[in-house]
């Protein structure tokens, strides 16, 4: 199977999840970040800054935030997927519709580009 082009072919070629890989990208694109497909998958970010991801596997999907370790994380639902090994990535599981929360959705992409425009990163 070739990688997909566009984010719509992310989609179209998942498996599951598509109403909820739908529901999040429509959250992702209220905000002024670039829409791309890097490594396979939807990236978010600016320029060649990637921000955050969008995600479907087997048992979950969600978001992935590239430097959501520094996120305040109100609702305290990341995760680091390989501790020990990621320092800046966490990740955001959910594991059917309503654990789509449109409001906190918002309030976690809203940080993520103060963040990023106030040029805060992991030190790593």
């Amino acid at each position: 199977m070739s990688r997909p082009r566009s984010v719509d072919d992310y989609i179209s070629a998942a498996k599951q999840w598509q109403p909820e890989l739908i529901a999040l990208r429509d959250i992702l694109r209220e905000t002024d970040m670039e829409e791309s497909v890097k490594w396979g998958a939807p990236c978010y970010g600016f320029g060649t800054k990637n921000l955050v991801g969008i995600l479907g596997f087997k048992s979950y999907f969600g978001l992935w935030f590239h430097q959501g370790a520094i996120l305040s994380d109100p609702a305290k639902t990341l995760i680091n997927a390989q501790e020990g090994k990621t320092q800046a990535l966490r990740q955001w599981r959910m594991y059917n519709s309503d654990d789509i929360r449109p409001d906190m959705v918002r309030l976690y992409l809203a940080e993520t580009t103060a963040n990023h425009r106030a040029g805060r990163t992991v030190s790593l």
